[in-house]
């Protein structure tokens, strides 16, 4: 089974930005996608980005467009999220998911992302 192991998430200020890296333990090539939900207590986990293999799709929720980038080094099965001009509402646990090409996705312990205003 796949191991997923994010880094990376810390308290911030309002504006300044934060990356958060995934390392998974299988071949990147072996999964349809990886990519990042996040959750705040007493909420839903919400989708936040994921990308192909290749790098040649890619999704992010509304809300983080033009302000959150995905990106992949495939040789090295990681996935990273470079979060610019973070927002108190951004606060969450973000976890890394990969969703192999059979069953349900796999997860991550999570990282918690923490925006003061």
């Amino acid at each position: 089974q796949v191991q997923l192991v994010e880094s990376g998430g810390g308290l911030v200020q309002t504006g300044e930005s934060l990356r958060l890296s995934c390392a998974a333990s299988e071949n990147f090539f072996d999964l349809n996608f990886m990519g990042w939900y996040r959750q705040v207590p007493g909420k839903q986990r919400e989708f936040v980005a994921r990308i192909t293999p290749t790098g040649g799709n890619i999704a992010y929720v509304d809300s983080v467009k033009g302000r959150f980038t995905i990106s992949r080094d495939a040789s090295k099965n990681e996935v990273y999220l470079q979060m610019n001009r973070l927002k108190p509402e951004d606060t969450a646990v973000y976890f890394c998911y990969a969703a192999p090409r059979l069953g349900p996705f796999l997860w991550g312990q999570g990282t918690q992302v923490t925006v003061s205003s």
